[in-house]
């Protein structure tokens, strides 16, 4: 171990100017025009595919990198090569890695996981197993139950012509709503639940919102799917019929999936001294343990699931090389961006900071709500989270008592608005990909904008009148 610390500490990039690391990184100093690559990365998934699908499809990962390197240079030129050497490493071995690293053991494990049996996407069938994925989500996360749940369903419709409205429902409640309720349901409320938010505090106190929504959507769902399965006259027939019996292969994956989410809760609950520093970022044991052991689930779902299961399940790795090539763009180009925010008054984003602020001091609960959330269509919903509760007093006791309302507030937002966006939290993108992967044509980045200011921000309004006024 002393010589794995001695061998972080020998790497060029590191030293005393290495250790202003990201999560150090003084946003009070920067201006606004640092947002630019990352809005521009923001444009480029937007309306490159449309305007010239050819060159995205090819070379997508050559323009994130291209957006990445257009922040990181002249950052090294004015910041320092050693300040800038540390963000990138903090953002790789912090952020980025652990993301690619769970999303990649979540979507092999899932994709071990065969759902045999003739399914019939009609609109109740099709609502049935959205509502099971949303309940699933805030147990098992919802990257782990959409992975699960996305290609039994797609296999459902495959007799349809419309098939692009039941995948972006499928995002609205199981890649997000239905996540809201426990610390394992998605990353923002973890962070809240190391910062010392009770387990079971959030579930006690956005349960009416969380119910409203996910209850809505699938009657809105059902509504809308009801209308095109009579407008194409859907017969019974499917032209790529499984067997008749129902069953599961590749149960063992059940047991991996199991350990990911123990994996997840350990990192956050195991809290030895044992702690790495790699360029000015911490890197805790717990971290090593998780990732390592994440890497050998993989490994062991490969290597135990018949290769017929996953072929049955039209297994590809396309989506997750699509995933982690973009993801890479906008975890360095939004890296200043949470500065700014994280500087607060300070910093070039200061009127966010007025804006969720009463007069007399105290916190706006729909202001907060609605910023929390707008942001977390855009950015990592997790450090989005965390801006925010840092903005209110970060104390947790008084946020879950006093500031009640708040708290709920930033929590709802930064998990039901994730929806608002392709990339406003990571299963979004990864159901998207998956989808378009097995032939369904998909809204574009803004079409399914569309659809979720025209479906969810309503819904959200009305939440706003409700709940958080």
């Amino acid at each position: 171990m002393r010589a794995f610390h001695r061998l972080c500490l020998s790497l060029p990039w590191l030293g005393a100017a290495g250790a202003a690391q990201a999560a150090d990184l003084d946003g009070a100093a920067l201006s606004a025009w640092w947002g630019l690559p990352f809005a521009g990365m923001l444009l480029s998934i937007a309306i490159m595919p449309l305007a010239i699908p050819k060159v995205w499809h090819h070379h997508f990962g050559k323009i994130a990198a291209g957006w990445a390197l257009l922040l990181l240079l002249p950052f090294a030129a004015t910041q320092g090569l050693g300040i800038t050497g540390g963000v990138l490493v903090h953002t790789l071995v912090a952020e980025y890695i652990p993301f690619i690293v769970l999303l990649t053991a979540l979507f092999t494990v899932a994709g071990g996981i065969y759902v045999r049996g003739n399914l019939h996407g009609s609109p109740g069938l099709n609502a049935g197993m959205m509502a099971i994925g949303a309940v699933l989500a805030s147990f098992m996360g919802t990257t782990g139950a959409s992975m699960l749940m996305i290609r039994p369903l797609i296999r459902a419709n495959d007799n349809r012509k419309h098939v692009a409205h039941v995948i972006v429902f499928f995002i609205f409640i199981v890649s997000n709503a239905g996540g809201s309720l426990t610390p394992l349901g998605d990353p923002p409320l973890f962070l809240g639940f190391l910062k010392g938010v009770d387990f079971f505090w959030t579930a006690q106190h956005i349960f009416p919102e969380t119910l409203a929504l996910v209850g809505t959507l699938l009657v809105l769902f059902y509504a809308i799917d009801s209308y095109w399965y009579r407008k194409e006259g859907v017969t019974r027939d499917d032209p790529t019929p499984d067997t008749h019996s129902f069953g599961i292969e590749g149960g063992v994956n059940f047991l991996l999936l199991g350990g990911v989410v123990a994996l997840v809760l350990m990192s956050g609950l195991w809290k030895p001294a044992v702690v790495f520093n790699v360029a000015g970022t911490e890197v805790g044991l717990p971290q090593l343990v998780r990732d390592g052991a994440l890497v050998g689930i993989t490994l062991l779902s490969l290597a135990l699931t018949r290769r017929d299961v996953r072929e049955n399940n039209q297994f590809s790795w396309a989506p997750m090389q699509e995933v982690a090539k973009l993801f890479i763009g906008i975890f360095v180009t939004m890296v200043p961006v949470l500065a700014m925010l994280k500087a607060g008054e300070a910093g070039a984003f200061g009127a966010v900071t007025r804006a969720v602020t009463a007069p007399d001091g105290s916190p706006l609960p729909w202001a907060y709500f609605w910023f929390s959330g707008v942001l977390s269509s855009f950015l990592d919903n997790a450090p989005t989270y965390l801006v925010f509760f840092n903005l209110a007093g970060g104390d947790p006791a008084v946020l879950m008592t006093t500031l009640a309302p708040t708290l709920a507030a930033i929590s709802a937002g930064s998990v039901f608005m994730g929806a608002n966006t392709y990339i406003g939290n990571a299963p979004n993108f990864m159901v998207k990909a998956i989808a378009e992967d097995r032939g369904i044509r998909m809204p574009s980045f803004f079409g399914y904008m569309a659809w979720s200011f025209g479906i969810l921000v309503p819904l959200f309004g009305i939440m706003t009148f409700i709940w958080f006024l």
